[in-house]
């Protein structure tokens, strides 16, 4: 059985640097985890929050702390760090082959997308929080076990909310993972270039 992962992202316009961080690393029990951070604010403000949030992450993850205490940890360390005025996004996606599970977290008001063999389309959209502002801010997670044909995809809110400032319809990136998965499109590359490349377009290449 294969696992892929893809990444793909974009600056905001006129800005140089990314607000978003994305990390990977090995767990020491077997397996691998993705770290993604969207910090607060924009440009290189942005890119320090999320920075210090995916690093205490993706160093506890490597010590192998469990997903969930890693969120916490990481959250707790931002709000000590920024004394409750900062925020950031947080999604932590792991395979873990102890559990043979994928784990994910989310601290992250935007959905994950799921598909499995068993129950196809579905969203993991349950009310969560943004890590660095509220005391006892915890992750909402999910294990799912691993087997064929099974879909994860985790983004930011620049992806659902592109559209909005051009005056089109908000993108709809389930919407849009289901349609390539009903012609077949199961590469993780190709997804996750052609979600960004559409949303891109909604926001007349100008992303927000």
């Amino acid at each position: 059985m294969e696992v892929q992962f893809a990444v793909a992202k974009v600056s905001k316009y006129a800005m140089r640097t990314s607000g978003d961080t994305v990390e990977m690393i090995e767990r020491p029990h077997g397996g691998i985890s993705m770290v993604m951070v969207d910090g607060q604010r924009s440009g290189r403000s942005a890119k320090n929050i999320s920075n210090v949030v995916a690093r205490k992450a993706i160093q506890l993850l490597g010590e192998g702390v469990r997903d969930g205490a890693a969120a916490r940890a990481a959250h707790d360390y931002l709000y000590t760090y920024r004394k409750g005025k900062v925020s950031a996004t947080l999604n932590i996606l792991s395979i873990d082959m102890e559990t043979k599970t994928f784990v994910i977290s989310r601290n992250n008001e935007s959905p994950v997308i799921v598909h499995t063999a068993q129950d196809g389309f579905y969203l993991l959209d349950e009310p969560s929080r943004s890590v660095g502002v509220r005391r006892n801010t915890k992750p909402v997670i999910t294990e799912i076990p691993i087997a064929p044909e099974t879909l994860v995809v985790v983004f930011t809110d620049g992806l659902r909310h592109a559209g909005d400032w051009s005056g089109e319809n908000s993108y709809d990136p389930y919407t849009a993972t289901r349609g390539m998965w009903a012609e077949n499109i199961t590469d993780a590359r190709i997804i996750a270039d052609t979600l960004l490349a559409e949303a891109f377009e909604l926001d007349n290449g100008r992303p927000r």
